[in-house]
């Protein structure tokens, strides 16, 4: 039993130390993701150690502090993003019609046959924007009757899992399709008009994960990512990055994304929202986003039934407010953020 305690402690320290290895091979990000995961488990190990571990040795001291620090570490880390965190995104309190838009962020699974079940949850949340993931030329044509409701799009249909589709009550201009990093790996940029008059800029996004059947590296991701920080950091207008950005809302990543772009995480503060895997409630992590720059106030955010694929949809509802940039903060960059994120938009 010793044995078999002392060597879970070991591999738990271990898991804790990886992410912090400044590297882009898929080994060291991959556990980025599973930081609730990793607080349950040096939990349970912990109690263990402390009922079980029979051992007059230092090591009965050392254990329990592993673990202990272990869980404190973790703690620190997912802390802002349970409903003890401070919140980044106030809630609205202009309420008219003209400034508000809602989105519907929903990686469908390319193989999933449901685009009816889809369509369904689309009909019953009602969001002004939908961004469908994962899309292919099947998906498109299945998902087409959105042109009676949603009559603005924009469709990139994929056979590699990254295909887009991006369907709009609200009028759609300056729309581009970009390939930022890598040639079969879209996204799309637009601008849309709210009923107001006043346009926001949309980034609908889906890089590719560090894993070993899709980019050994985080790479590419990270490099997107940071392109797409770039984009909305320039821009004149408020702006909203939405998808699958296939990394996790705590990861080095995703917070040195959000320094650069000076944009704003709703989750703060409110909750995870896992997006992803919808079919194993262990192994769930927040996946799909939805960031916005401090123009911005929320309405609404939550996590939407699952229709046939491994991703939960994402709502988002979110009011245009004047006053709103003066109330908010961004992140603060530091000098160190500006040249990490410069090497890894230099790095191929």
């Amino acid at each position: 039993m010793n044995t078999a305690l002392f060597i879970s402690t070991a591999l738990l320290l271990l898991f804790t130390l990886l992410p912090l290895v400044k590297s882009d091979y898929w080994i060291f990000r991959v556990f980025d993701y599973p930081r609730l995961q990793k607080l349950f488990l040096n939990a349970t190990v912990l109690a263990l150690v402390l009922f079980f571990y029979d051992d007059d040795t230092l090591w009965q001291y050392v254990l329990p502090g592993v673990l202990t620090g272990n869980i404190i570490y973790l703690l620190y880390l997912i802390w802002p993003f349970t409903m003890f965190g401070t919140k980044q995104v106030f809630k609205a309190t202009d309420k008219s019609e003209g400034s508000r838009i809602s989105l519907m962020i929903a990686n469908v699974y390319q193989d999933n046959k449901n685009a009816k079940g889809c369509l369904k949850q689309i009909l019953k949340v009602d969001p002004d924007v939908v961004i469908l993931l994962e899309t292919n030329g099947r998906w498109d044509m299945e998902t087409r009757e959105l042109e009676q409701s949603y009559p603005c799009f924009c469709r990139v249909p994929l056979e590699n899992t990254y295909g887009l589709l991006l369907y709009s009550k609200l009028e759609l201009s300056e729309t581009h399709v970009k390939y930022l990093v890598e040639a079969d790996i879209p996204s799309i940029h637009t601008q849309i008009t709210l009923r107001n008059g006043q346009r926001v800029q949309l980034y609908a996004v889906h890089p590719t994960p560090p894993t070993p059947n899709e980019n050994v590296r985080s790479t590419e991701r990270d490099k997107e990512l940071l392109l797409v920080a770039d984009l909305a950091k320039q821009s004149p207008l408020p702006v909203i990055v939405a998808g699958d950005l296939n990394d996790v809302a705590w990861s080095h990543t995703t917070e040195l994304f959000l320094k650069m772009s000076e944009l704003l995480d709703p989750r703060r503060g409110r909750g995870f929202f896992n997006s992803f895997h919808a079919h194993y409630f262990f192994i769930r992590f927040p996946l799909d986003h939805a960031f916005i720059s401090p123009h911005f106030k929320l309405n609404a955010i939550k996590r939407l039934r699952n229709c046939g694929s491994d991703h939960f949809p994402i709502y988002l509802s979110v009011q245009l407010q004047p006053d709103a940039v003066h109330e908010q903060q961004p992140l603060e960059v530091e000098a160190e953020d500006i040249e990490e994120a410069a090497e890894k938009k230099e790095k191929t």
